[in-house]
């Protein structure tokens, strides 16, 4: 319906009016986007956070440190580590959540961006992120000190069967993916430990002091002491062996079924530009396969693996899938969660 002769002026001043908006709006909308664009392709420009969930000094740290260093080589602009401990990676993973979308705060993740939702720590998942890719992936390890009275680790299990209960079993803290590979060997086994609790720094001590009787950890945070003969390692939770101490069985070689591996990675904000997070993963790849990280895996037994955005996200989905079943079957699963 057309308005009347007498109002077709002011209805025609009102539609430029309304047009000249609509025009401004849509460049004002491009202008923004090109903003957008400029600064992608400059990325970086200054100083990027790379975040570590755990305390100094262990291996993740020390790992996250040195890819940090050759991060920096790569793109130009120096990639400071600094540690955001605490709830299991919760402090970090919010942090960095919660950070600019711009790709100058980045975190070194691991399967405790998997725990430590499920436990009901943070109320996001991993979803609630952007993956840049996995860095690599390492085997855990069931080690007992160098004295200890079992010869290998069906006597401990059997022992853990028979005296339910009073094994005790030490880890990284509630939740961590060392207190899940526990709970799925004991899981495995038909038998009931006592989970300890320990934290990074003091996990190693309790075995040494006899605080505990055996840990669950990450190759690098035990294989120090077994080079020192210390500690002994019965088993890995691998599916297959690892070269660095290749006379460790797997759990599933001696009838346990266990497949629980570590993996380290990179996430950002949700939202980060696309050519930034290429940026990113490209850098990550270049300091993966680096000199001084490749020389540290073969040290240490991590396995350099560098695994891009979408099929990482793949493997996390699986990987929260046995997180999620683990926690649920330890009864630790938060009604809260997704």
């Amino acid at each position: 319906m057309q308005p009347a002769p007498r109002y077709r002026a002011d209805w025609e001043n009102v539609m430029r009016d309304r047009q000249r908006s609509l025009a401004r709006i849509a460049v004002t909308g491009i202008a923004l986007a090109c903003v957008a664009d400029v600064a992608s392709a400059q990325f970086p420009e200054r100083a990027i956070e790379f975040i570590i969930p755990f305390d100094a000094g262990g291996g993740a740290d020390i790992e996250g440190r040195l890819l940090a260093e050759q991060m920096s080589r790569a793109l130009g602009v120096p990639v400071v580590p600094i540690n955001r401990p605490g709830a299991g990676g919760a402090v970090a993973y919010t942090y960095v959540k919660n950070a600019e979308p711009d790709g100058y705060t980045v975190s070194w993740n691991s399967n405790s961006l998997l725990t430590m939702s499920n436990l009901g720590n943070v109320e996001f998942g991993y979803e609630a992120m952007d993956h840049i890719g996995r860095v690599e992936f390492q085997p855990m390890v069931v080690a007992v000190a160098a004295n200890a009275r079992w010869a290998d680790l069906g006597a401990l299990l059997d022992e853990c069967a028979a005296a339910p209960n009073t094994l005790r079993i030490s880890n990284s803290g509630t939740g961590s993916a060392t207190h899940l590979g526990a709970l799925a060997l004991a899981s495995a086994a038909g038998c009931e430990a006592v989970h300890l609790p320990a934290g990074t720094r003091r996990r190693n001590a309790t075995i040494l002091s006899g605080e505990a009787d055996a840990m669950v950890a990450p190759l690098t945070g035990a294989l120090n002491l077994v080079k020192a003969r210390r500690f002994r390692v019965l088993a890995t939770l691998s599916p297959e062996r690892n070269a660095v101490i290749a006379d460790a069985p797997t759990a599933t070689e001696l009838g346990y079924d266990v497949d629980f591996d570590l993996f380290r990675g990179l996430s950002v904000p949700s939202g980060t530009p696309a050519a930034v997070k290429t940026a990113l993963a490209d850098a990550m790849t270049q300091a993966a396969q680096s000199e001084p990280f490749m020389k540290l895996a073969g040290e240490v037994g991590f396995t350099v693996a560098p695994m891009p955005a979408a099929a990482f996200e793949a493997l996390m989905q699986t990987e929260d899938t046995k997180v999620r079943a683990i926690i649920e079957s330890a009864n630790l699963l938060s009604s809260g969660t997704r």
